[in-house]
């Protein structure tokens, strides 16, 4: 029985995939380049400095990378965060966990101040026994720095806790940490992606998580 349990945020406690893409896809067209849609919202999921290099050159990146990502930043909270909401029964969910004796983290690719939000919007603040964000860490996901982070703030070895994310990015992450994941389909990613990734069990959302938290890797 895991000790911890691990949230990613974007896509996992709040509905967001949709809105980092749409943010990111304009970023990127602004500064002339035409990715589409699905493209982009494939790899959300990732921080910047994992999603960019997907679409940009190395000599776009030194020449306007950063430049991008302040842009796509402002853009977002101005023109996209504010449809942002919270997926149903998250607070149902972590206080259950908590009633059990479990610590909470959260472990996202999204800056500091985008994850105050998200705390708020998930009706989470109160909850949480350790966070931490892209802007602790020098590499976000797919690599495993920021679920090494979270270990290492709640005190615990990889094998008392379990990683909640809806994309394989947190899959891999979280096993190269040495944690296992149970994903959600919340985020938009499919299924046989998620266990391809190999998420030791995958359910619909918070909601279904909750109402299957007895007989889950949670339980």
């Amino acid at each position: 029985m895991p000790r911890a349990v691990i949230f990613d945020v974007d896509g996992t406690l709040v509905d967001s995939v949709d809105q980092h893409a749409q943010a990111w896809k304009d970023a990127f067209e602004k500064f002339g380049k035409q990715p589409s849609f699905a493209d982009v919202r494939s790899q959300i999921g990732k921080g910047a400095d994992q999603l960019m290099p997907v679409f940009l050159s190395q000599d776009e990146l030194r020449r306007f990378g950063p430049e991008l990502d302040r842009f796509r930043g402002e853009h977002f909270k101005r023109e996209h965060l504010p449809a942002v909401r919270g997926f149903p029964r998250v607070r149902e969910l972590v206080q259950r966990l908590r009633a059990d004796g479990k610590k909470i983290a959260l472990a996202s690719s999204a800056k500091k101040d985008e994850l105050e939000h998200y705390k708020k919007l998930a009706n989470v603040t109160d909850l949480i026994d350790y966070e931490t964000s892209a802007d602790d860490v020098a590499r976000s996901k797919p690599y495993p720095d920021v679920f090494c982070a979270a270990l290492a703030g709640l005190g615990l070895p990889a094998e008392d806790a379990i990683v909640v994310g809806d994309s394989p990015y947190d899959v891999q992450a979280a096993a190269r940490a040495g944690l296992r994941t149970v994903a959600l389909l919340c985020g938009g990613f499919p299924r046989a992606q998620l266990e391809s990734a190999g998420a030791a069990a995958i359910y619909d959302d918070p909601e279904d998580l909750l109402a299957h938290l007895a007989s889950s890797p949670l339980g």
